[in-house]
């Protein structure tokens, strides 16, 4: 990688460039892969398939092509700077059309920027003006090729901080913001902070977030069939998909160690995300192709992320304050994401100005819907510009 060295809050450009070398250490592991045997079951209700496991590293080994995607990736406008002690990478991706609406994008786990890669070209360089954004997508701390924290501290709300003063330092004093996953987090604590603001220095046009949370009221409210089944939903979810959370939030460290070493061990735990919170028929590769799925799984393997990428599990748990937020807000709901019920949603987002029930779409909208996702964010900001 060039362009990293960087002191003083300046901003330099960066490039992606790794190492022959590190790529076939890479291939060398996964042929030396000790593989455990075969899961008891004919599903994925015990982890990734070791069959299907097997195959993706073959193909891993064998023919995905990462000068591609870092090719991909060195043809947008690429960035570092240094935020509070820390190298933070970002792409900055401006519009032809002057007049665009600067829009911060933010991923979450086990996401990277090169999820949000269809996107920019659309938002950035529409057929209407009226539809263009100037794009800055940042790597979370510890993610990508943004720095891993020496120290503790690097909370949901400290990275929230950290983006409002990178998007004041590229000179937007007024900005859109959009989330998914802790990237909806950051979103939402963004607005908390432009809330306590007076109206007239706010900086925030809107937020849009693909995964809102927020606390039950203190009053009873009534709840549609379609709150009570996404609460119902998000139990099943915590007794059969979180115990990836638990380990995360607990254990982050222990956990990395094993990451770290084996490319096949990455692959199976992030694969195994990709599969069960994506939307499709049992074939994940008809909605995200397989060359998208190594892309991410590549970009934290290169990075040497699983233990760093992890732990803003560890560093945010019972430190969210889910508190009110009061300027214009969206939500989009895709059906294999997770649904909290409206009126918590509108207790928490005061000025919620446009809650959207997708009938396709999953946790990774930016990977599976782009076009979709493009629209929603289009229909929201447009008014507000």
């Amino acid at each position: 990688m060039s362009g990293t060295g960087l002191t003083g809050g300046g901003i330099a450009p960066f490039r992606v460039e790794i190492p022959e070398s590190d790529l076939d250490d890479l291939r060398l592991r996964l042929s030396r892969t000790r593989w455990p045997e075969r899961e008891t079951v004919t599903d994925w209700s015990q982890g990734t398939p070791l069959g299907y496991l097997q195959e993706l590293c073959t193909y891993w080994a064998e023919r995905y092509d990462w000068r591609a995607t870092e090719s991909r990736l060195n043809a947008l406008p690429q960035f570092r700077t240094e935020i509070d002690g820390l190298g933070i990478h970002f792409l900055h991706v401006r519009s032809r059309h002057e007049a665009a609406t600067p829009l911060l994008i933010s991923h979450g786990w086990p996401g990277s920027v090169v999820e949000f890669l269809d996107l920019i070209g659309p938002l950035t360089d529409p057929d209407d003006p009226a539809d263009a954004f100037h794009v800055v997508c940042p790597s979370l701390p510890g993610y990508g090729f943004s720095d891993r924290p020496a120290v503790s501290g690097w909370t949901a709300e400290h990275i929230a901080a950290a983006w409002d003063e990178l998007m004041s330092r590229l000179g937007y004093e007024r900005y859109a913001a959009h989330g998914v996953d802790w990237g909806s987090f950051v979103t939402a604590i963004l607005g908390e902070r432009d809330t306590a603001r007076p109206a007239d220095t706010r900086r925030l046009v809107g937020i849009h977030l693909t995964m809102p949370f927020a606390r039950p009221p203190e009053q009873q409210v009534e709840l549609s069939e379609q709150d009570m089944a996404g609460l119902a939903a998000m139990k099943r979810f915590q007794q059969n998909e979180g115990g990836y959370s638990v380990i995360q939030t607990t254990r982050p460290q222990t956990l990395g160690y094993g990451l770290t070493d084996s490319p096949a061990g990455q692959l199976a735990w992030m694969a195994e995300k990709y599969w069960a919170w994506s939307d499709h028929d049992g074939d994940l590769e008809k909605i995200i192709p397989r060359d998208r799925l190594l892309d991410a799984v590549t970009v934290g393997w290169l990075a040497g992320t699983a233990a760093s990428s992890a732990r803003i599990y560890w560093e945010s748990q019972n430190k969210l304050a889910l508190g009110p937020v009061g300027i214009p807000a969206a939500v989009s709901n895709f059906p294999k994401d997770g649904r909290m019920p409206r009126p918590w949603i509108e207790g928490r987002f005061t000025d919620l100005r446009r809650f959207t029930d997708h009938d396709r779409g999953g946790h990774f909208p930016a990977l599976e819907q782009p076009e979709l996702l493009t629209a929603e964010l289009r229909a929201f900001f447009g008014p507000l510009r």
